[in-house]
């Protein structure tokens, strides 16, 4: 159940600059990370004002937790559309630089771009073209029933 004050609920301005929508889920919006050296998908619980996990209720955590599984699910999805299968998923919850609680979540192979270490501060990002942009979407909402 959506918390009381996702009528509320804001967009920090970070994530349109640097994602593309894909939908949403029961609790979460989902977006694809515009860095296509990478499959990656980022949660943002709808929740007005949320910074932290606790500012959600359990069940929300819960559903959070259920709902990172369904975006590892699309992360491969997308992975396999843009032919780079995933090998290890990187889940990640940081908020230092977008204080409006969201969850990273990232599909790394060995011999990625950054492999073995962070994404976070390797290089520069590469923008997606239009087809890699179009089928990483498609896929990535396919496996979420979007």
């Amino acid at each position: 159940m959506p918390h009381p004050l996702a009528a509320m609920f804001d967009l920090h301005p970070a994530f349109p600059a640097t994602s593309e929508s894909v939908g949403d889920l029961a609790l979460c919006h989902v977006r694809l990370h515009g860095d296509a050296r990478w499959p990656w998908l980022v949660l943002v619980p709808r929740v007005a004002g949320a910074t932290e996990l606790e500012h959600l209720s359990g069940a929300e955590r819960g559903r959070l937790v259920e709902e990172i599984v369904q975006a590892g699910a699309a992360t491969r999805a997308v992975g396999d559309a843009l032919g780079c299968p995933v090998d290890k998923l990187n889940v990640g919850q940081l908020g230092n630089m977008t204080p409006q609680l969201h969850v990273h979540v990232i599909g790394r192979w060995t011999g990625d771009p950054a492999w073995p270490g962070p994404v976070w501060g390797h290089g520069t990002a590469v923008a997606f073209d239009a087809d890699s942009l179009e089928r990483a979407l498609a896929a990535a909402r396919a496996s979420l029933a979007l």
